[in-house]
């Protein structure tokens, strides 16, 4: 499989972080793909895996670093642009 290596790194580092392997990584993922999670179980509906990832998404943010956001950033700097 050729994944790109900045990719690789980092996906390693999160799996790292996360105290995982590179292989539950991509099983989890193909697992995920095909609908089943390892023990068979029955597949997952939208809204379960829209909730599933919308709950990762609020665990990340809980784990990111204090202070402000790209958005918060992104708007303080608004005002410092030019007009055309």
């Amino acid at each position: 499989m050729d994944i790109p290596d900045d990719l690789y790194r980092q996906v390693k580092s999160e799996a790292a972080l996360r105290g995982l392997t590179i292989r539950e990584v991509t099983t989890r993922l193909y697992e995920r793909w095909l609908g089943e999670g390892a023990e068979g179980q029955a597949r997952e509906t939208p809204a379960e895996w829209l909730r599933s990832w919308l709950d990762e998404a609020d665990e990340a943010i809980r784990q990111a670093p204090a202070g402000r956001t790209a958005r918060e950033e992104l708007e303080a700097d608004r005002n410092r642009l030019e007009p055309r």
